[in-house]
């Protein structure tokens, strides 16, 4: 009978434990890219960033991937960079065919799958459900971290929760410091 009792406080501690403190500086994080070459996070400070972390086959992550081309075409003149990695075990294989059927207008590299979790800050004790999204401000902050099974990625709305999520961030700007008698 206690154990029944206390079974909801510990579904709230679990959850606790596998959520990502936000916001949160971002780490340096690298994608790595078929040509051999990396993109490190760090190139797009000054710009509103979207990290999406993919498996190629997954209709979720595709579907998201679309979404993500449309709002790389309509935002990336104000400043938005779309970057997605692809975490399966094969990505580096997967990787061009996926590049060659949705020709997405953002960088698509890979990673290992523990890379991936230790940027979202997330337990390997917990199933990781795709995609993940993290969206970084100008400043290098996430500010936002979603997993495949949050509401935001529902079908019906998840183009218009993404574009509610980026406008206003793409309306900030990064404070400017102004060296000392240049006023």
């Amino acid at each position: 009978m206690q154990l029944r009792k206390l079974f909801p406080l510990i579904l709230c501690l679990a959850g606790a434990a596998a959520g990502a403190e936000i916001p949160r500086p971002s780490p340096d994080f690298a994608v790595n890219l078929n040509d051999g070459r990396q993109i490190h996070l760090s190139e797009y400070k000054g710009k509103v960033v979207v990290m999406a972390f993919i498996l190629t086959y997954c209709q979720h992550c595709q579907f998201t991937s679309q979404i993500l081309t449309k709002l790389q075409r309509d935002y990336g003149p104000q400043g938005l960079q779309v970057v997605a990695s692809a975490i399966e075990d094969m990505g580096k294989m997967d990787v061009p065919d996926f590049i060659k059927k949705f020709q997405p207008p953002y960088p698509v590299g890979f990673n290992p799958r523990e890379a991936a979790e230790d940027y979202l800050q997330h337990s390997a004790m917990f199933r990781l459900l795709m995609p993940q999204v993290v969206v970084i401000d100008r400043t290098g902050t996430i500010r936002a971290q979603f997993a495949g099974d949050d509401k935001f990625f529902e079908i019906s709305s998840q183009e218009r929760n993404f574009r509610g999520l980026l406008e206003p961030l793409l309306k900030e700007r990064p404070a400017h410091t102004v060296a000392p008698g240049k006023q």
